[in-house]
């Protein structure tokens, strides 16, 4: 079962628990962007599609802010490149 993305902001990060694992997005600030650093997804839940749908819930909850985001992270930019309706947050 899958649980919504929150927000970790104590450890920076957007977070989704599913079969009791955590994936996650560290990011960091510049301004009023989000700077998506990682995308890590454990090994036992890889192939799932779980790391898609963290990147969907984070960018719902950076869109949702007024924010914009700015990916590193290869995946970030390869998720984005993929998913032209958030082409309007990238910065």
């Amino acid at each position: 079962m899958s649980e919504a993305v929150s927000d970790n902001s104590a450890r920076h990060r957007f977070e989704l628990i599913e079969q009791g694992q955590t994936a996650f997005a560290t990011y960091r600030f510049d301004g009023d962007r989000v700077v998506i650093l990682h995308v890590e997804t454990p090994v036992p839940l890889r192939g799932q599609g779980v790391a898609g749908r963290l990147m969907t819930g984070a960018l719902e909850l950076i869109r949702a802010r007024g924010q914009r985001v700015t990916p590193l992270c290869p995946y970030a930019v390869a998720f984005l490149e993929r998913h032209p309706e958030y082409s309007d947050l990238v910065s």
